[in-house]
């Protein structure tokens, strides 16, 4: 699988908009694990997001990779499939994705709930501004 200064690409990511690449430098690559960069900063909008679409998110823990290998992480769910998606926190502050794609991108509702989820978190986000704009102000987002 991975030879001395190989590349290995998984898919979405050998797509025109490339996000990210694992190099394997003379050794064989022994995780799935993937850590995808985000524009979401707030840990508590996501789990919020996350309940609203009743994803069960928990606090803590790591992520399982291939061969035993484990990635702490600062939120996490566990969806239907068993497969899980966590996030942690980057050195700019922004919570980045963890995830095994391939396993995820097995399941056809991967992209959708992703989708969902940054969506989701937008409209959180922004009632949370609306909110701190107009104290006192009840506002919700319609499911």
């Amino acid at each position: 699988m991975g030879g001395k200064n190989s590349s290995l690409w998984q898919w979405p990511l050998d797509s025109p908009g490339r996000i990210a690449r694992f190099q394997c430098s003379g050794h064989v690559a022994l995780s799935h694990l993937t850590i995808l960069p985000t524009v979401l900063r707030d840990a508590d909008g996501l789990a919020a997001s996350l309940e609203a679409l009743k994803l069960s998110p928990q606090w803590g823990g790591e992520l399982q990779g291939f061969s035993g290998e484990a990635k702490p992480v600062l939120l996490q769910v566990c969806l239907v499939g068993g497969e899980r998606l966590g996030w942690i926190r980057q050195g700019d502050g922004s919570l980045a994705l963890v995830a095994d794609l391939q396993r995820l991108s097995r399941a056809q509702i991967a992209q959708e709930l992703l989708g969902l989820i940054t969506r989701r978190y937008a409209a959180e986000m922004a009632l949370r501004q609306v909110t701190g704009l107009c104290p006192g102000a009840q506002v919700v987002v319609a499911s």
